[in-house]
């Protein structure tokens, strides 16, 4: 399974407040011209939606090869968090600057969210260009080809899942598999994106969170402004990837907090999510792709594979180690929330 293209060292910031408080803390500090905020937990992960992809994907035993360009401290930082998972790392380049993000945790209306401030280093030039002929058969041989972080690409993006997914589709045999993140900084851009690659028959798996799945619906259907003053939130997100699937040839996989579901122009499947404490939600729709990748490459039939996916989100959220799930821990925590749901 080849994954690409981005690899951030994340340092995340959790605070025990809201938007509000926060706000208020850090304009006092303002007012004084400056100073410490003690007591703040903070801790640097590996971050990057290819890069934490691989790392739950080979932590559920795949064989994976990230594509990926930072300097030579993100290939060292690299060796350190996916090495001990057998990934591979002959591909990873290293003449780029190395992606950082600053994520905060903190609560908003009651939910914890995240905000993430990111230096994107070489990964906003990242291009065709960067790929070696190596890659290239490489791209043809694999059984999956996943590009994420479209508008972290943010000059070459598009034309670099074009003409990924074009090689593969045309040379190669694998699946081609795309989730594209938040697309809202480069929203400039999005009727490209549509135009090119996702009104085109290059993808096979389209993976979206609501707010992701609400973007591209609208590009599709004028009608998307109107449903949000008359469904609620879960039956909002529905329709949209409802929208997605009646446009589009890829099936379409939706992760949300309360459900995930597949949905194409003729089938459709929903399956609650596990409700776990949650630990963090930076990473969480990393660990459901892992999931939902493997649970498609060994076949399994959509609830089953809905459900894979969600209990390798639940497990990563619910983890006080941010640790990615291993085949027979997933087993175990399955057993322990079924056990859970009996009581």
């Amino acid at each position: 399974m080849v994954v690409m293209p981005d690899f951030f060292l994340d340092r995340l910031v959790t605070y025990e407040g809201d938007v509000e408080q926060l706000s208020k803390i850090l304009a006092e500090v303002a007012k004084r011209k400056g100073g410490s905020i003690h007591g703040i937990k903070q801790r640097e992960l590996r971050g990057g939606n290819a890069a934490n992809t691989a790392a739950a994907l080979a932590a559920l035993g795949a064989k994976v090869h990230p594509i990926i360009n930072t300097s030579p401290l993100g290939l060292y930082l690299l060796k350190y968090y996916l090495e001990p998972f057998g990934a591979d790392l002959s591909h990873v380049k290293t003449h780029g600057r190395m992606a950082l993000t600053t994520s905060f945790e903190l609560t908003h209306g009651g939910e914890k969210i995240n905000v993430m401030m990111s230096d994107l280093g070489s990964l906003s030039e990242f291009s065709l260009n960067d790929l070696v002929p190596e890659d290239f058969k490489l791209l043809q041989k694999a059984d999956y080809v996943c590009v994420f972080h479209w508008s972290g690409t943010r000059h070459w993006g598009t034309d670099l899942a074009e003409g990924v997914f074009r090689q593969v589709k045309e040379k190669g045999r694998g699946k081609t598999y795309y989730d594209t993140s938040d697309p809202i900084p480069k929203k400039e851009d999005i009727p490209k994106l549509v135009n090119k690659i996702l009104l085109k028959d290059i993808v096979d798996i389209f993976s979206v969170n609501e707010n992701e799945a609400f973007c591209y619906a609208s590009q599709l259907n004028k009608e998307t402004s109107r449903l949000q003053k008359t469904l609620k939130p879960d039956e909002l997100a529905k329709e949209y990837a409802r929208i997605l699937a009646k446009n589009l040839s890829a099936r379409i996989d939706l992760h949300t907090t309360t459900f995930s579901g597949s949905f194409t122009n003729k089938t459709e499947t929903i399956v609650p999510t596990l409700k776990v404490p949650v630990m963090r939600v930076t990473g969480a729709g990393d660990a459901w792709n892992a999931g939902n990748i493997l649970g498609d490459a060994l076949n399994l039939p959509d609830h089953c594979r809905l459900t894979l996916a969600n209990l390798a989100a639940a497990y990563y959220i619910s983890s006080p180690t941010a640790e990615q799930a291993t085949l027979p821990k997933l087993r175990k925590f399955c057993l322990e929330q079924l056990n859970e749901v009996k009581r």
